[in-house]
């Protein structure tokens, strides 16, 4: 099996044969994944991905050839509502009345960040 990991848009590396998955192979996930992992989970985290990645390996051998593929499975559809100019007979002095801050004509708020 191998897999592609990609890193940025500039290069690929390919690591075949992970079902045997090396301290190096792993480190260099880790450095890529960005994630820093103890000598403990450097000794036992190849044994249980490998094992992880030679489950999923069962995939290659399903046969997807008379399938559709399945973008959507809950049979909805388009179910967002016609646009509609509604009147409410209000000006914007009126509804500046009822906000808690205003200035320069419009509503003030606290600053998101």
């Amino acid at each position: 099996m191998s897999i592609w990991v990609r890193v940025g848009f500039s290069s690929d590396i390919l690591m075949a044969n992970m079902s045997v998955l090396t301290r190096d192979e792993l480190l260099k996930l880790a450095e890529l994944a960005r994630i820093r992992l103890t000598n403990e989970e450097l000794d036992s985290l190849p044994a249980e991905l490998s094992k992880i990645i030679e489950y999923v390996q069962q995939l290659d051998d399903v046969s997807v050839k008379d399938l559709e593929p399945t973008y959507q499975v809950t049979g909805l559809k388009n179910v967002t509502r016609e646009d509609k100019i509604i009147d409410y007979q209000a000006d914007a002095q009126q509804l500046m009345k009822n906000a808690p801050g205003v200035k320069g004509g419009q509503f003030k708020v606290k600053r998101v960040i």
